[in-house]
């Protein structure tokens, strides 16, 4: 489930509330400490973390506020208030400017330390360098948080597999003798180490996480296990490595480094051993660096390779698309040869014929013959008109596709399929449709179809409908009327398109179209399309 909105804000004041609750409950009910007062600084905490998403900078002035109030009144929840203060601040460097969260952070870092502050007792460095590290830590996750990773561009998960497989394959084989020589329980050890091996799975999708991760067992280790120190170092490096591969700032490679450096400079003890005091800091920072700029420059080198590897498959798929789109302007190149040579050649003879056909009609108008001039002449108006509809689907096979099917077997089917599905259907197509030009025809049996397939959404089965084509000289009318709905019907969703395809197609042929209720309570569409074209 994917927590948004009002819910994950009631979530975010609910655990605010209980985890203060549960921290100071055990100062409950004292004389200093009535139930009611502690009650009400654990909302006081707590609710303002409902609006942490919509107004960061507030809620943080507000919790650095009461950080000061409950300091001063000596309340038990400012250190809940301490943590909430820290997590807000997260939150303002996540989605506000650098100028507001360097404001935030000042005012965060005052409220810090007059927390710190006792009365009579001096400032120590050590509580300057916590104010420091408390507000700079949560500025770093904040602004790390808005992603400079990126996404992974492949979907691919062997990587990821593999890494993680060698990280539980490095970690348990070197560890698992001292197991039960490490400070804990066993089954404590062995999930921790488990955890570190595992965690690389994930490692190219979350860098700074898994590196953080790592970091934090390590120092776990250098304390409670130091058998895994070694192993631990290993895998710092790698997260180092594929951090440096992922995240292409230069400025968050060169924070991992430092805080890399620093991690294994706190237990690498026996470096400092080696040589006069004077030389001990310098030489073992010199080498640790160099030790973790090795993970960065690999991770670097990759991150180069990959770039190039997805130049070079962008490159490959941009020359296969001008291939296509080379071979499909080849291929309307020859439609348009072939649909001049049929226009030069068969509609030349073709019209010849019909003029010739016409002629002799008239000069002997009477004759044996003059019915079946007449026929031919007839006949031969009919090829023109579907000729010039086959070469306007030549020069462009996108415009009507469905030229090639037969409009009269289209309305036939279209009607055994609306009769199947529950409509009363009446199809009454005239003889003289089928001296129709084709394209009048095609675009007939399309707003036929759509004309039935809305009578079935809007009034339902068991309504009547009556379809009805007829021709006359200079058009072709199509005519489709249904019925009133039998019973009340639920009408299926309809985004209008229907009705408006149908209007474009005639208007495409210089016809119209209309559409509206009929005087029985149905409805009835008509359209008139023309069957004649200027010379």
């Amino acid at each position: 489930m994917r927590w948004r909105g009002k819910a994950l804000d009631v979530l975010l004041v609910t655990a605010a509330i209980g985890f203060d609750v549960l921290t100071t409950w055990h100062t409950w009910g004292t004389a200093s400490a009535p139930v009611v007062i502690c009650g009400a600084f654990s909302v006081l905490a707590g609710a303002p973390m409902g609006f942490l998403r919509r107004w960061p900078v507030a809620v943080t002035g507000y919790l650095a506020g009461l950080l000061v109030l409950t300091d001063q009144l000596g309340a038990f929840t400012v250190n809940t208030v301490q943590i909430l203060l820290l997590a807000a601040l997260g939150v303002v460097a996540h989605r506000t400017r650098p100028l507001t969260v360097s404001c935030s952070a000042l005012v965060v870092g005052v409220a810090t330390a007059v927390n710190l502050a006792d009365p009579g007792h001096p400032f120590t460095a050590n509580a300057w360098w916590y104010c420091a590290g408390a507000v700079v830590v949560p500025v770093l996750i904040g602004v790390y948080l808005r992603g400079p990773a990126g996404r992974l561009p492949e979907r691919d998960v062997t990587p990821d597999v593999l890494l993680a497989g060698g990280g539980l394959t490095l970690t348990v084989l070197n560890t698992w003798t001292g197991w039960d020589t490490a400070g804990g329980p066993v089954w404590v050890t062995a999930s921790l180490v488990v955890l570190a091996g595992l965690s690389l799975g994930v490692a190219r999708r979350l860098p700074g996480l898994v590196f953080v991760l790592q970091v934090v067992l390590m120092l776990l280790a250098d304390q409670y296990f130091e058998k895994a120190t070694a192993t631990c170092v290993m895998l710092v490096l790698v997260t180092v490595g594929v951090f440096a591969m992922r995240v292409a700032s230069w400025l968050w490679t060169f924070v991992v480094h430092l805080v890399a450096v620093l991690a294994i400079a706190a237990f690498t003890a026996a470096m400092a051993h080696a040589g006069p005091a004077a030389e001990r800091q310098p030489t073992r920072v010199l080498a640790l660096m160099t030790l973790v700029v090795a993970p960065v420059a690999s991770g670097r080198y990759l991150r180069a390779r990959q770039a190039a590897s997805q130049a070079e498959r962008l490159r490959r798929r941009e020359s296969q698309q001008r291939a296509l789109a080379q071979v499909r302007a080849d291929q309307l190149a020859e439609r348009e040869s072939i649909a001049r040579e049929m226009h030069d050649i068969v509609a030349h003879h073709v019209g010849a014929m019909v003029l010739r056909a016409g002629a002799a009609r008239y000069s002997d108008p009477g004759g044996p013959s003059s019915q079946a001039l007449t026929d031919i002449h007839d006949a031969g108006h009919q090829v023109l008109e579907d000729l010039r509809g086959l070469l306007d689907l030549l020069r462009d096979p996108d415009k009507q596709p469905d030229l090639l099917a037969d409009p009269a077997t289209v309305m036939r089917q279209s009607a055994e399929r609306m009769s199947a599905a529950g409509l009363l259907v009446e199809l009454d197509i005239g003889p003289e449709v089928a001296r129709a030009p084709l394209m009048a025809r095609a675009s007939a049996a399309r707003i036929v179809q759509e004309g039935l397939t809305n009578v079935l959404k809007h009034a339902g089965a068991g309504t009547r409908v009556r379809v009805s084509l007829t021709a006359a000289p200079g058009e072709l009318a199509v005519e489709v009327r249904n019925g009133p709905p039998p019973a009340a019907v639920l009408s299926l969703p309809s985004s209008g398109q229907g009705l408006r395809g149908m209007r474009e197609r005639a208007h495409a042929l210089g016809g119209t179209l209309t559409a509206g209720p009929a005087e029985d309570g149905g409805w009835l569409l008509t359209a008139l399309l023309p069957t004649r074209h200027a010379a």
